[in-house]
């Protein structure tokens, strides 16, 4: 074997070594976070293992980091703060003026549902004076039928809200792991 045959042979087995270790340390990590109940996702992992995000969707790596994300999905393990990207976060300021404009609007519309508990408590009254108990009886299962059908709509509206915010952070990881492979693949050409 020449020298440089031989050079070749400890390049190839260090970075073997390199990779082994690299994958490895995604699998530590992926324990980690699973252990932890942290929130997992592509990036997460990547970051923590000090890899890069193509290798975490890596054959091999990706089924490990898909099933772990989906026990955490039959568990209900929700997205923590330092899930969402920086870019995505919003500043410390922006949530406090979002919150004065919160406040506001919670004052003013508790006034208008006073003004309008008041209105209808007249209204209320007037009818109880013309209308007789079967009809008050028919109108209180009316309202009592269309509470619950808005009630089970809002909660199918959260659910479907929830598993829309899912889809987005599934399909954020992807973009986020796309443009990292097109990187890669333009400096590679």
């Amino acid at each position: 074997m020449t020298g440089h045959e031989t050079r070749a042979a400890a390049l190839k087995a260090a970075r073997e070594r390199d990779s082994q270790d690299k994958r490895r340390r995604v699998l530590e990590v992926l324990d980690s976070l699973q252990r932890a109940g942290t929130k997992i996702t592509f990036a997460r992992v990547a970051k923590e293992a000090g890899v890069s995000n193509w290798l975490a969707y890596s054959p091999g790596l990706r089924e490990h980091i898909d099933a772990a994300r989906r026990r955490q999905e039959e568990l209900g393990i929700e997205a923590t703060a330092d899930a969402v990207p920086p870019q995505t976060r919003v500043s410390s300021a922006s949530l406090k003026t979002d919150l004065a404009l919160a406040q506001q609007q919670v004052k003013e519309l508790r006034e208008e549902r006073n003004r309008l508990r008041e209105r209808l408590r007249i209204q209320l009254g007037t009818e109880l004076n013309h209308t007789d108990a079967n009809e008050l009886v028919a109108r209180v299962e009316e309202l009592t039928r269309a509470h619950a059908t808005l009630t089970k709509d809002l909660q199918q509206a959260r659910a479907d809200n929830k598993a829309l915010r899912v889809t987005i952070e599934d399909l954020e990881d992807d973009l986020t792991a796309a443009r990292q492979s097109l990187r890669k693949m333009m400096r590679a050409t």
